[in-house]
């Protein structure tokens, strides 16, 4: 590879360039060498500044939080996972949240075992898919469960919903169905 020389270009021309725009770019120096080792002629080349569409598109797109707040979105994310067969997530998920709104110390040690026999239990229906030590955790905090006991799980369910599913159903043809009607006013 050819060396490139850089003793021929002068920075004070690049510093005039920037401060006569408005917005801040970023340049790039592309050299190319003539035949001649002192023949350098330098181009400036102005970065795309703007932000392209599909990354327009990635920041406006919902986050996991916004889906589960809305009652529309939730139930199209539910039904979305049924059909990828992974519904016990989202189940799961909102079993924990019903759990930690409990106020019933009685109730609450009730609603944990049940919680640990349908989503956690190694032989469950529903079992979700989180580490052996976190199973084991929250199945010693159920001789006298808080409203914390299933935090560990319901955040690792929840990073694998936000990683893996979301994404794929905001590419789903369902989402963009509810997305579009909810768009045209009645």
């Amino acid at each position: 590879m050819p060396k490139l020389l850089f003793s021929k270009i002068r920075i004070y021309e690049f510093k005039d360039l920037i401060r006569n725009k408005k917005q801040p770019m970023t340049l790039d120096v592309l050299l190319s060498r003539k035949k001649q080792k002192n023949n350098i002629r330098c181009v400036l080349v102005q970065k795309k500044t703007e932000v392209s569409h599909y990354q327009q598109d990635r920041l406006h797109e919902p986050k996991l939080a916004d889906l589960l707040e809305n009652r529309d979105y939730l139930a199209a994310f539910r039904s979305f996972l049924q059909s990828e067969f992974s519904a016990e997530n989202i189940e799961f998920w909102l079993a924990c949240r019903e759990y930690k709104r409990m106020t019933s110390s009685g109730r609450l040690s009730n609603k944990a075992a049940d919680i640990y026999k349908e989503f956690l239990h190694p032989m469950a229906q529903k079992e979700v898919n989180i580490d052996h030590h976190t199973r084991e955790k929250i199945k010693r905090s159920l001789v006298k469960p808080d409203l914390a006991c299933f935090d560990e799980a319901e955040m690792h369910i929840y990073r694998l919903m936000e990683k893996d599913s979301c994404p794929r159903f905001l590419k789903s043809e369902a989402y963009q169905n509810l997305r579009n009607t909810a768009r045209k006013p009645m």
